[in-house]
């Protein structure tokens, strides 16, 4: 199926998701049919979805980073290796192994925006007017323990990072999520900290760990997850509107158990090899 790209706005925000056009369809299962050309999953309904051409604004430089709190990255290595992580086949070595590729390939784009500033470089033929980051300080936090799976695909890019750590656990019977440690950078208020944590899916333990980055003088948050499902993107919007959140996938919902379907399954056990 050809794919379409459009810009999907979710209550305040936009997001980047990939539209697949398919065959006129009439109340097709588990579809919403927007037009003769385009289904959506149903769990998208409740989110008072618009969508309008993506190449209506892309003329300008950065104007996907800057104009929504929501950013769905489908670039084709991202999608593609997701599928094998999704795959309940991948062993743990290769679940491990795609899980930090992933997490490096996102990184480009979380680090789109970066500021630059100029410098002046001696070429083998001249001198030139050249462009480096210019000096912003970047924390990487991983919720423990499956956020750890994702941060040495993330340093790769990034070495000069700091990181610091949150532990929270999710009570199996409340679904809610208790802190147990944190160690953070001790300038965690003049750094741009990137929240790792594969899942995004009740939203409780992204939620807490930026409550607790921000009770100790955090400004600029940024949440990084490989999938999410709409009840936790929803939760992050409304606690903390200020927070973009990057996603691999947006999928369709939660389970009675709080898992994200269809989902990849517990990202720790998945990591670890364990149950």
């Amino acid at each position: 199926m050809a794919e379409v790209l459009n810009r999907v706005l979710i209550g305040p925000v936009r997001v980047l998701i990939p539209l697949f056009r398919a065959a006129p369809v009439s109340n097709r299962a588990g579809s919403l049919i927007t037009s003769p050309d385009v289904i959506l999953p149903t769990s998208l309904e409740s989110l008072s979805i618009f969508k309008y051409n993506l190449k209506d604004a892309t003329n300008n430089k950065g104007v996907i980073g800057e104009m929504g709190k929501v950013h769905v990255l489908d670039h084709p290595l991202i999608q593609h290796k997701l599928t094998y992580i999704r795959d309940k086949h991948t062993g743990t070595k290769e679940f491990r192994e795609l899980v930090d590729e992933v997490a490096m390939l996102m990184a480009f784009e979380i680090t789109r925006n970066l500021p630059l500033q100029e410098k002046a470089t001696e070429t083998p033929v001249m001198e030139a007017t050249t462009q480096v980051l210019a000096g912003k300080k970047i924390g990487l936090i991983p919720i423990l323990r499956a956020g750890l799976g994702m941060v040495d695909g993330m340093l790769r890019l990034i070495p000069a990072a700091r990181v610091g750590h949150v532990g929270l656990y999710r009570d199996p019977e409340t679904f809610k999520p208790h802190e147990y440690y944190i160690k953070l950078p001790s300038d965690i208020e003049e750094r741009e900290l990137i929240v790792i944590d594969p899942m995004l899916a009740t939203g409780g333990s992204a939620n807490d760990a930026i409550h607790s980055l921000k009770k100790r003088g955090a400004k600029q948050i940024r949440l990084m997850c490989l999938v999410a499902a709409p009840e936790g993107v929803e939760v992050i919007q409304n606690e903390h509107p200020d927070v973009d959140i990057f996603l691999a996938a947006l999928d369709e919902k939660l389970n009675d158990h709080g898992y994200i379907i269809p989902g990849l399954g517990d990202a720790g056990d998945r990591l670890y090899g364990t149950k």
